[in-house]
């Protein structure tokens, strides 16, 4: 396979890059290292790719960079590039979300019409339910995002089956549900916590605690990614969720019992955009993916405190 990886430089991006030129697939990475967070963090994500001779870099955004040069001789494509971050989403920022989140997808979608890829595999994301569905969620309810992250998420999404439906082009949308692991990006939360319980540092805790999340190990995300890239059907949506469904309380928990210690934790009034709980149903993704989800959230949670406490914190 010769396969576009979009977002290289990030969390899921390098993770993705990383086991597919490990199977032995050209992999051309692209990242324009927007200023979510720090440039070390993501090159340090890239320094072991870098290395590899079937893979390559490129550093540009998807709006400016040639594409019919960048895509010659693609087969596959990954497309994880985007503005994260519900709670940013809102006001003045929300151009930045469009813009890297939409346009970028419409502008890669376009010049993929006319080619003969075998898969564009799209990563989307829980943030497009909102909190008026049944848990847990299925991909054929009515969804009503709750923040303008989720909305562009959302439209994304409906650009891949427009390009299918009128141009024949193989979208596969996955909507993850809370990634974590190791390189997970320092703005979320059992990031945010775990850095926390190593340094002694406060946590800040955003409403009740009770609020639930489906978590999802890297590695699960990797391995639905590839099996969507391998055989997904062209226009199919499907949810990519752990089974690991907690409350934020009982992750600090977990945390505390790994840490060997008590959290600092404040709280403070739950955050607009935020859903109250998320669970995927994932029996679409099993039947037609094959994927069951593998790591545990006690496994998952271990690796990734191991992780952060290897980089010297």
């Amino acid at each position: 396979m010769s396969v576009l990886v979009t977002g290289a430089a990030g969390f899921i991006g390098s993770s993705l890059a990383d086991a597919l030129t490990r199977r032995g697939d050209e992999v051309v990475g692209l990242d324009c290292f927007t200023d979510y967070y720090g440039r070390d963090l993501k090159e340090a994500n890239l320094a072991p790719l870098r290395a590899r001779a079937n893979f390559r870099f490129v550093e540009d955004t998807i709006q400016s960079v040639p594409l019919d040069t960048l895509l010659d001789g693609v087969t596959h494509i990954y497309h994880l590039a985007a503005q994260a971050g519900v709670r940013k989403s809102w006001g003045q920022d929300f151009l930045t979300y469009t813009t890297h989140n939409v346009d970028a997808t419409q502008r890669l979608l376009e010049a993929v019409k006319t080619r003969p890829i075998t898969r564009f595999v799209y990563a989307s994301s829980s943030s497009v339910y909102g909190d008026d569905v049944p848990i847990p969620m299925r991909e054929d309810v009515k969804v009503q995002p709750l923040s303008p992250y989720g909305v562009t998420k959302l439209a994304a999404e409906h650009l891949c089956l427009l390009y299918t439906a009128n141009y024949g082009v193989p979208t596969v949308s996955l909507r993850f549900f809370t990634v974590y692991g190791p390189k997970q990006r320092p703005d979320m939360g059992f990031h945010r916590f775990m850095r926390a319980a190593l340094t002694g540092a406060p946590i800040t805790l955003y409403g009740d605690g009770e609020q639930t999340r489906d978590f999802t190990f890297i590695d699960d995300i990797v391995a639905a990614l590839m099996a969507a890239g391998d055989r997904g059907p062209a226009g199919a949506v499907y949810n990519i969720g752990g089974g690991s469904r907690v409350s934020i309380n009982e992750v600090l928990a977990r945390i505390e019992e790994i840490a060997g210690h008590p959290l600092d934790i404040r709280r403070e009034a739950a955050q607009m955009g935020d859903m109250r709980d998320t669970f995927a149903d994932t029996s679409r993704a099993r039947a037609d993916l094959g994927f069951v989800p593998r790591t545990s959230l006690a496994d998952g949670l271990r690796a990734e405190f191991e992780w952060l406490k290897g980089l010297g914190l």
